[in-house]
């Protein structure tokens, strides 16, 4: 009977800790953590979006972008859609590609796991961090790293897999926050802190436009938040750690033209002449967000609508759809969701995650430097590469 040790209880490591439990492998898995499957838990605000149907390699970021190819080809929402079934977990395949537990709750995608993996002779150590890694290769066939990586650190996201990588000489990927808030260097910000609309956000790097994302920008007291600017923030942390200039431009209005939208503001003005600027602008955004325009274009919130021409109504619809912020840093590891960067996958069999430096030491999850855009892709990739691994440590 083969034996195996998994360093991580998270979705890589469950996943691999159950194929390889099924052909009768006998499994340890150490947890760092006194609860395993943290980072599940609180995915998707506690619904977690599991994995999504439509899965390739231009959804993932890595300096070896084809790593993935082979892994997801091979477990792909199919054959995650029948592991699930094995395990009693009933999907749900939104209308955008995302999927979800039926039950939309991460903690069925957690128990779940958890109890399939102990029915199959699974052994969990919690409360039990690994720091050599060269132990657990003595005493085992085969030993599995699925630490994740520094994202999320007050769940438990550390450097641990990339030290024990580097014990065989392993080279790192630079490391960066990854679905993440940014920071920005302005006072306005705060002004606006709680303010959500739906808008368009670009990020620009040294000037120039390299991305567009729309949907809810959400203003806090350090930056911005929001699932728009989740999306661009991968590139952008990147671009930071490089010493780019890093700025976005927000598009408050996004199904309005300049030219639209300043024809709006004339007719308000020219409709109703009792009222004022401030009124005009709180008919399109929230208070927050108007008086803050009206702070930056320094004009006065009781201008007059007799007072408003094509000229200033020109300046404010432009001023509302390129809103433009320095981002001054990311909001930090710990309030990423994933980290960009990791273990050089070129360092590692993409059909196997077996290391080429070392063998029976096998690498799965975010661990590597293969990070997925938002929505189901991460764990895609946990999934999937879990599921290599112990397919290669079962094989006769």
């Amino acid at each position: 009977m083969k034996k195996v040790a998994i360093i991580g209880a998270g979705a890589s490591g469950l996943l691999c800790a159950i194929e390889c439990a099924k052909v009768s492998c006998s499994v340890d898995i150490y947890e760092q953590n006194s609860k395993c499957a943290k980072k599940i838990l609180v995915s998707g605000n506690g619904r977690c979006n599991i994995t999504n149907i439509s899965l390739n390699q231009e959804d993932y970021f890595s300096e070896n972008p084809s790593f993935v190819k082979y892994a997801l080809e091979n477990f792909s929402f199919k054959g995650f859609e029948k592991f699930c079934s094995t395990i009693g977990l009933v999907l749900e395949v939104k209308d955008d590609g995302k999927v979800y537990p039926l039950s939309n709750e991460a903690k069925s995608v957690a128990s779940l796991l958890i109890n399939h993996a102990e029915n199959l002779g699974v052994n969990f150590h919690t409360e039990t961090k690994i720091t050599d890694i060269t132990k657990p290769l003595n005493e085992y066939d085969c030993v599995v790293v699925a630490t994740g990586s520094e994202a999320a650190s007050h769940l438990g996201g550390n450097r641990d897999g990339q030290e024990f990588a580097l014990t065989y000489g392993h080279n790192i990927i630079p490391t960066y926050p990854s679905l993440v808030q940014l920071q920005l260097n302005s006072n306005l910000h705060t002004k606006m802190s709680g303010a959500k609309i739906d808008g368009e956000v670009t990020l620009l790097i040294n000037k120039r436009a390299v991305s567009k994302c729309q949907g809810d920008i959400l203003f806090t007291n350090y930056g911005v938040s929001g699932f728009a600017i989740l999306d661009i923030s991968g590139l952008a942390s990147e671009s930071l750690m490089n010493y780019q200039a890093v700025d976005i431009s927000i598009n408050l209005l996004p199904k309005y033209t300049a030219q639209k939208l300043s024809a709006h503001i004339m007719s308000m003005a020219q409709n109703g002449q009792t009222v004022n600027l401030l009124d005009i602008l709180h008919g399109l955004l929230p208070i927050k967000i108007a008086k803050t325009i009206l702070e930056k274009l320094e004009l006065s919130h009781t201008i007059n609508a007799s007072q408003i021409n094509t000229k200033l109504s020109k300046k404010i619809a432009n001023q509302i759809l390129n809103w433009r912020f320095e981002v001054s840093d990311t909001h930090g590891f710990r309030h990423a969701e994933v980290s960009g960067g990791g273990i050089d996958t070129l360092e590692i069999n993409p059909k196997t995650m077996e290391s080429l430096k070392q063998k029976n030491l096998y690498f799965c999850g975010e661990v590597l430097d293969v990070v997925g855009r938002r929505g189901g892709f991460n764990f895609a990739w946990a999934w999937a590469s879990g599921h290599s691994a112990a397919k290669d440590i079962t094989k006769t």
